[in-house]
């Protein structure tokens, strides 16, 4: 009869499923796809352009890494070492140095022995301490680091020497998040060889400073001209003693320090708190003076702490005052590398915010469609 309403035809099952997975596939491919972020890399050369080392005489490795996560304005950024590592090594998984990884001792300043080096993030705030140049916000780099030889000494957790061979253990480039802050993205180890590289009279035999025990490495390129011997470093006069910058005595920042009446070209450290950060091994001037800085741990308690000159036969120390960071800026920098770190690329978000999107047309059209099947059947 014209113009009679007809009920409307019951949607097949079979075509309803279709139809809910057609809508679920590209909503899951969106909601699942992840960022694209290239993993870090770390590639090493010496002169000759490959990645080995000397057993006895200094080298140094041009390190460049690719594929870092670069915080623009965060503080800190990575730092460049030289050693070995063992299974679990990283700071991120409870990794700690000193018992999972050790590398060549140095000084945390800009013009220390080469040994480590320190890339900071564009913008930093401690950029101007970076040795190692700056990252790219692309998380690219490059630096220089040098390795004394194959062997070096190397500090445990309670500041107790330990020889590391090269010959008998991997080493290679460790980078770590610097700052204390641990961030697995940046966290990266790169083996290197062990394999003569210089005939025996092309450098000089003087062992490279803060090397420590086993083989004479020397710093001095080869090829270089051999100085005159001179006669054996005076000791200064007077009795040892060690001060630090007490005003400047703050948690998670670098304290200065100075001591006097030490013995001349000795390589000698330091120690805060047993084990708690060290820094070293520095050289004795000619005048028995040695001048350093040492990092104190964020989480250093308020009150009366030590720092102790390690490598004398005499025990040098000083107690002192620490006061707490009243400004929260360790703790705020922190927070900030921390949030950046997790946060990444801000393209996850409106691949959430597609993918939710998409779960809701879903239910709608879900819905849409159960009510006119229901509609039919009655």
């Amino acid at each position: 009869m014209p113009g009679r309403l007809t009920a409307p035809r019951a949607v097949p099952r079979a075509a309803l499923l279709a139809l809910l997975a057609g809508l679920l596939v590209p909503v899951g491919l969106v909601a699942t796809a992840p960022a694209a972020q290239a993993a870090a890399r770390v590639s090493v050369a010496n002169p000759d352009g490959d990645a080995v080392v000397d057993p006895t005489y200094a080298t140094t490795l041009t390190v460049r890494g690719s594929g870092f996560q670069s915080v623009q304005g965060g503080h800190g950024g990575v730092y460049v070492f030289f050693g070995t590592v063992s299974s679990g090594w990283q700071p991120s998984s409870g990794g700690r140095t000193g018992v999972d990884y050790f590398y060549v001792p140095d000084s945390e300043s800009a013009d220390n022995q080469g040994f480590q080096k320190y890339v900071a993030f564009p913008g930093s705030d401690t950029a101007s301490s970076a040795n190692g140049g700056l990252m790219g916000p692309d998380g690219s780099w490059s630096t220089t680091v040098t390795v004394p030889g194959a062997v070096f000494t190397a500090y445990d957790r309670s500041s107790n020497e330990r020889t590391v061979d090269c010959r008998e253990v991997t080493c290679g480039i460790i980078t770590v998040g610097a700052h204390g802050v641990a961030n697995s993205s940046n966290e990266t180890f790169t083996p290197v060889r062990v394999a003569d590289l210089y005939d025996e009279g092309d450098a000089l035999a003087e062992p490279a400073a803060g090397t420590g025990g086993g083989a004479a490495p020397s710093t001095a390129a080869p090829g270089a001209g051999a100085a005159a011997p001179t006669a054996e470093a005076p000791v200064a006069a007077g009795p040892a003693t060690l001060e630090v910058d007490r005003a400047g005595a703050v948690a998670g920042r670098a304290l200065p320090f100075r001591a006097t009446g030490l013995p001349a070209g000795q390589q000698l450290s330091v120690t805060f708190d047993d084990g708690a950060a060290a820094a070293g091994p520095f050289q004795v001037a000619a005048d028995g003076t040695m001048a350093g800085v040492v990092t104190l741990p964020a989480d250093t308690s308020a009150g009366t702490h030590e720092l102790r000159v390690f490598g004398l036969e005499e025990e040098l120390a000083v107690r002192f005052a620490v006061q707490a960071d009243e400004s929260g800026a360790s703790g705020e920098a922190g927070a900030t590398e921390t949030v950046a770190a997790s946060t990444g690329d801000p393209s996850r978000y409106a691949v959430a915010f597609v993918a939710a999107a998409g779960l809701v047309l879903l239910a709608a059209v879900a819905r849409l469609l159960l009510a006119r099947r229901r509609a039919a059947l009655r």
